[in-house]
């Protein structure tokens, strides 16, 4: 049986703030609304393009359906202009993948645009599965995508550990019985969930498990 590490994107592995900053702000610029911070919609991230959208249009009078869908072609029109690896991913992915880690990315970006950020920033290679928040599975912290990949690598749970930036991903790894290790580099939030490992960097990851 194999261990398998699965990552999130947005937070983890990818700065993809401003980015994402811009998508939004188009957005709101099409209904003629000033535009927000960084700060401001990297705090709505974590739950899915349609809750930053609704929560991007909170106390303005728009339709959600047509805004998400402006929002998601703004942001797949800009979103590989300044998002970028963390430090040390890249080298740190082939490492891993080198020493026989089994290696994922579920996120609830959007599969064609997740393996899009993927390919372009050389990292794809790495991994055996790239699921996105429109996969046949619920988006986390829901833990069947975690279930999924586990099984169809044939890692055992005991083995295997979820790396995320948000409670969203720490508790999914919970309820599929992995451990958890927060990205306290990244940007989103811990909540109320506990883990069983912490990291500063990515690098970090590297110290844990590696010999």
């Amino acid at each position: 049986m194999n261990s398998c590490i699965v990552f999130d994107l947005d937070g983890t592995l990818i700065d993809s703030r401003e980015d994402l900053t811009t998508g939004v702000n188009l957005m709101r610029a099409h209904f003629g609304l000033e535009g927000l911070s960084v700060d401001t919609v990297t705090s709505y991230v974590g739950n899915g393009a349609r809750n930053l959208a609704i929560r991007a249009l909170q106390g303005h009078d728009a339709d959600i359906e047509h805004a998400l869908s402006l929002m998601k072609k703004f942001y797949s029109e800009n979103m590989l202009v300044k998002t970028h690896l963390y430090p040390g991913v890249a080298e740190g992915l082939g490492k891993l993948h080198s020493k026989g880690w089994k290696l994922a990315v579920i996120t609830n970006k959007p599969s064609p645009a997740a393996n899009e950020i993927l390919e372009k920033l050389k990292v794809k290679k790495y991994l055996s599965y790239v699921l996105g928040g429109d996969s046949a599975f619920p988006l986390k912290p829901d833990p069947a995508s975690l279930i999924y990949v586990l099984n169809e690598t044939s890692s055992l749970p005991e083995k295997s550990w979820m790396l995320g930036d948000n409670y969203t991903d720490l508790e999914a790894g919970r309820r599929a019985g992995i451990k958890r290790c927060f990205a306290r580099y990244g940007f989103g939030r811990q909540g109320n969930e506990n883990y069983d490992a912490a990291i500063d960097s990515f690098d970090g990851i590297l110290k844990l498990l590696l010999p």
